[in-house]
């Protein structure tokens, strides 16, 4: 290729493109520039660089999603992942609902069942305390081999055996709640010793607190007879009224 004099003398001059003034390209250069650097320098961080031209001709670069309209939107929507309080929240809904479901499944008030889990353990499966209970209702090794608890942290086992076990101290204590709280925390030899609620600062701040929880919705706890009767259309009818005939 042959270059004159006047080539040789004259400074290039940049070919722009039809339609797309010098400062507009200079603009975009120096933003995706400005970018890059940011990018490159942010170690670990990863983000979605999105180009966006308005309808004035404009080139705009950003990491969030515009409308067709080019404006960003009003609500931006993050992904649904539960916080850690959320989650405590509904794990203990669900444990509720399986402790009221067990109590009434014995015939024992589930909310007094309720008030001995949330003193015992405030709900966590995994609770341990230093004289060695376990689980929702705080099972000692002894209480749970009682009543056939293989697995104390699975929360049903556990639940079960502790339902077992206030239901037999309240049949044991004709019906008187504070006693049972009392052998189910100290157990029954030291309320037989005592004849009632042992003296021990713990054991009389724990039937407290349990009733304290429980004394809203308390009624006394009676073992109800149950009677069966056939009907006359050859069925069975249950009830806790006696007949007199």
């Amino acid at each position: 290729m042959t270059m004159t004099s006047h080539d040789r003398g004259a400074t290039p001059r940049p070919i722009a493109r039809e339609g797309v003034p010098q400062f507009i390209r200079t603009l975009g250069l120096l933003c995706s520039l400005i970018i890059g650097s940011i990018l490159s320098q942010a170690s670990g961080a990863q983000a979605e660089i999105l180009r966006y031209r308005n309808a004035d001709g404009h080139v705009h670069f950003t990491d969030t999603r515009m409308t067709r309209s080019g404006q960003q939107p009003r609500h931006k929507v993050a992904p649904s992942s539960p916080s850690r309080g959320s989650a405590r929240s509904m794990q203990r809904a669900q444990l509720v609902v399986l402790a009221h479901r067990l109590a009434r499944q014995y015939a024992i008030d589930e909310h007094l069942v309720q008030a001995i889990i949330t003193v015992e353990s405030n709900f966590n499966p995994y609770a341990v305390s230093r004289a060695g209970a376990q689980g929702l209702m705080q099972l000692m090794p002894a209480t749970a081999m009682r009543y056939n608890v293989d697995d104390p942290f699975d929360p049903r086992a556990n639940v079960e055996g502790g339902v077992r076990y206030i239901k037999d101290l309240l049949q044991r204590y004709a019906g008187d709640v504070r006693w049972a709280l009392a052998a189910y925390n100290a157990g029954e030899g030291a309320v037989a010793r005592y004849g009632g609620i042992p003296p021990f600062p713990e054991t009389r701040q724990y039937v407290k607190r349990v009733m304290a929880l429980y004394s809203p919705m308390y009624q006394p706890y009676r073992l109800q007879k149950i009677y069966r009767y056939p009907t006359r259309r050859g069925g069975i009818l249950f009830t806790d009224t006696p007949r007199s005939w």
